[in-house]
């Protein structure tokens, strides 16, 4: 059985996936986090770094952790080109929240440069992680980019990038790439059933948050 640990970094979060010796860790936090995911880290025998998707905020101590540890990162292809460049997949935002959030972030987006690890694999929708030891199972939620992906765990736990958000409370990510894709991504997880949401940003809740 595995647990999930939630590890806030300023205001993202990464996830340490556990059986009690090994792990797998769900993002990385952005480089001022670094100090404080390797130390989580380090308390267990790592096996696998999963990005949701290869924002700064989620994916710069990847490359790191990785050399760090002497394990592999794993990201959707698709999100390959945001290693050089953050506009290459240029983002909206709907509401207030999302605009503010998009407002104060996207300075900083443009001009920090992520990292891409030496030791990259690719992830799909649908891929499994037996092969590393856990019950746990790629879930392809394109939108807030477009090689966002999830991971479920055991089938109770799921880690949804920003693909949603808890900024205030749970809705739909509020900054996307593809409209569209991100509604359908929220539908998708509703239609998981219950779960625990794991978010990118704010603190876990059940399986239910408000649609855009």
């Amino acid at each position: 059985m595995s647990t999930v640990t939630w590890i806030k970094c300023k205001t993202d979060n990464c996830y340490l996936v556990s059986d009690g010796k090994d792990a797998f860790l769900v993002d990385t936090g952005s480089a001022v986090s670094y100090d404080k995911a390797l130390e989580e880290c380090s308390k267990y025998n790592m096996k696998l770094i999963v990005l949701t998707h290869t924002h700064f905020d989620h994916a710069e101590n990847a490359a790191k952790l990785s050399k760090h540890f002497g394990i592999p990162v794993a990201c959707h292809e698709a999100d390959v080109e945001l290693f050089e460049s953050f506009d290459k997949q240029p983002m909206e935002s709907y509401g207030i929240v999302g605009k503010v959030v998009l407002g104060t972030s996207l300075k900083v987006l443009r001009q920090t440069k992520v990292e891409k690890p030496d030791n990259l694999i690719f992830i799909k929708d649908g891929d499994d992680l037996s092969a590393y030891g856990f019950d746990a199972k790629i879930i392809g939620l394109p939108g807030h980019t477009k090689g966002s992906v999830g991971v479920d765990v055991e089938g109770k736990y799921l880690i949804v990038g920003d693909e949603l958000d808890n900024w205030i409370s749970p809705a739909t990510g509020h900054l996307y790439n593809d409209l569209d894709a991100i509604r359908k991504s929220a539908g998708k997880i509703d239609g998981l059933g219950e779960r625990t949401i794991y978010y990118g940003h704010g603190k876990p809740t059940g399986n239910r948050f408000k649609h855009f």
